[in-house]
């Protein structure tokens, strides 16, 4: 068996969790046998002293 391993990034309005799950998410419609991610980096924008966006960089693990 083999595993891959795909580099994303995921935004969210309203947290990191958020922004991981949309990363997954984006990453399960072309590959259906994710089995496990990695979350190696979490930012954000910020305006007006205020976060405005959450980002999270991850690797996702899937099974062809």
């Amino acid at each position: 068996m083999y595993v891959r391993v795909d580099e994303l990034v995921g935004e969210s309005a309203n947290s990191w969790q958020e922004a991981v799950q949309a990363a997954v998410g984006e990453a399960a419609r072309s590959h259906p046998n994710i089995t496990g991610v990695e979350v190696y980096n979490l930012t954000a924008n910020v305006k007006g002293g205020r976060v405005v966006e959450y980002k999270a960089n991850v690797k996702v693990a899937y099974t062809e």
